[in-house]
């Protein structure tokens, strides 16, 4: 008997549930295509909420097609030909690559089909181009319908998208809940002059207020249901999730003709006047938010590349009652155990500036870091590099269980953020640690100049260009009290460091580009341990 593997599909969650007969009716209807054909099954792989689309990009996908590459393998045994693939590009066709090299056959309850054959690549090339005609025109099938619902005033969606406190069923259609009092309370707080989003979320119990915002330019509060945008049609618009699972499809504005505006609620929870007002002070708001202004220029110039030397956490602005301005630990500020200090900014950002604008290109003061590393190069112990590593391994390890339980609905979204957020701090703190171990590559005053050479024209450059070049080299500089302890940025770990390509035909092509890792310069400022 001839051995062969299993494949088994469903694309969604709820069609893998106890109480649907998919799976079971696929494994059956498998057995009796073994029974007529004289094939052994000795190996089930089993996808569950994975689109016909997206089969290539999951790890049991790549598990099949190395089983596969074995001789004693002799096929794929599946119930029709749309469990094994629905393409929708041109790129997905690559699996019949992987067959026809194996020499494996895909047996159906309908016969087999050998891609090695003219008439199996024939048959195959059809049969894979019919099953994704056949996705195209469900999902066109299923938009259709449901847009009718919708220009009917329905909800054709489950409850999770229903807007905030409100509600809807087939016997009472729309309605608000007990909540949606909290959504009225925010639009006469508007109304009545008090507009700070951050100010009446709080208030009211909102989790952040950009959900407040973005709740309250929803007409449905006024009695009307809007729909002014749609998923994306084209196929590669598509998102898939991790590891090849359903993700979501980005969502775009519809043509004027195509948006739906229908009265569903009779007594609305406050007049259209009323929203009209607040969408105007609403405007009013965003024209004048300094996110708007082009020529607006932030007095922090260093936000988002600066780390705590003390947890690694990254340092926003912040302001006291003084009207002071510092740079502050976010993991302070989350209360995750951060006892670093306030940073005046202008300090800070002047001692930056001095270190990459003229110390930086000293030849004395290179040598100095030059001498350092090697000195505690010899001092620790590399051992030490190899146990953080082991422990950002457990910690990203532990962050996808806990991401998995979430996902099966063990624990809430609260406990999954407390847990999330003290995971990450872990990990700010290993990573921080790590940095600041040695090397195990000394690195000449050479090699550490063309390192830094980015940073040369550094006086003459604008905060904007400034900021760019610090995006450039990925650079992140860590301080603590004031003092600047190192910068941290990505390198190449070939023979060329950081060598700028002559021209585009010398680009080195992505797969053979050397591998780039995290460099820490550990800078000699008084102070540092």
């Amino acid at each position: 008997m001839r051995k062969v593997i299993e494949l088994i599909r469903v694309s969604t969650n709820v069609q893998a549930r106890e109480d649907r007969a998919s799976i079971p009716a696929q494994r059956a209807i498998n057995r009796r295509t073994a029974q007529t054909y004289q094939l052994e099954i000795v190996h089930t792989i089993q996808l569950v909420n994975v689109s016909g689309t997206a089969v290539l990009r999951t790890p049991e996908m790549q598990t099949l097609l190395r089983l596969i590459q074995n001789p004693q393998i002799a096929g794929v045994v599946a119930r029709e030909f749309s469990r094994v693939m629905r393409p929708d590009c041109f790129s997905d066709y690559v699996l019949f690559q992987a067959f026809q090299e194996s020499g494996t056959v895909l047996f159906l309850p309908d016969g087999p089909v050998d891609l090695n054959t003219k008439h199996g690549r024939l048959l195959g090339m059809i049969r894979a181009t019919i099953a994704g005609m056949e996705r195209s025109e469900f999902m066109e099938r299923v938009f259709a319908g449901k847009e009718e619902k919708r220009k009917a005033g329905k909800h054709p969606n489950n409850d999770n998208v229903l807007p905030y406190g409100v509600g809807y069923d087939k016997v009472r259609g729309w309605f608000y809940k007990p909540e949606a009092t909290k959504v009225k309370e925010a639009f006469h707080h508007f109304l009545s002059g008090r507009v700070n989003y951050w100010a009446v979320a709080k208030k009211l119990g909102f989790a952040r207020e950009s959900s407040l915002r973005y709740i309250m330019r929803n007409p449905i509060y006024c009695g009307w249901r809007v729909i002014d945008t749609r998923c994306n049609p084209l196929p590669s618009a598509s998102k898939p999730g991790r590891d090849g699972r359903q993700g979501y499809t980005p969502k775009i504005m519809r043509a004027p003709e195509d948006v739906i505006r229908v009265k569903v609620i009779d007594r609305p929870l406050i007049s259209e006047e009323q929203f009209r007002r607040v969408q105007t002070i609403m405007d009013a708001k965003k024209h004048k938010h300094w996110t708007t202004d082009p020529n607006h220029r932030s007095r922090f110039a260093f936000t988002g590349f600066l780390t705590c030397g003390l947890c690694g956490g990254r340092l926003y602005s912040a302001f006291t009652g003084a009207r002071k301005d510092y740079y502050a630990c976010k993991n302070r500020r989350l209360k995750l155990g951060c006892s670093a200090r306030f940073q005046p900014r202008e300090p800070l950002e002047n001692r930056i500036n001095q270190l990459l604008g003229e110390q930086i290109r000293k030849q004395a003061f290179l040598r100095e870091i030059v001498a350092g590393q090697a000195a505690n190069q010899a001092s620790k112990n590399n051992s030490r590099s190899a146990e953080l590593r082991l422990r950002l391994a457990n910690l990203k390890q532990k962050r996808q269980r806990v991401l998995d339980l979430y996902i099966e609905g063990i624990v809430g979204r609260e406990e999954c953020n407390t847990r999330m957020l003290a995971i990450q701090r872990s990990v700010d703190r290993h990573t921080e640690l790590l940095l600041r171990e040695p090397d195990a590559h000394n690195h000449s005053f050479r090699e550490l100049a063309r390192f830094l050479s980015p940073f040369s024209r550094w006086k003459s450059l604008s905060p904007q260009q400034k900021r760019c070049v610090l995006v450039s080299t990925t650079a992140a500089i860590h301080v603590d009290r004031g003092q600047i302890l190192g910068i941290s940025m990505q390198v190449d770990c070939g023979s060329e460091l950081c060598s700028p390509p002559r021209s585009r035909s010398s680009i080195t092509p992505l797969a053979c580009r050397p591998e780039r890792r995290t460099l820490y310069v550990r800078l000699p400022v008084p102070g540092d341990q």
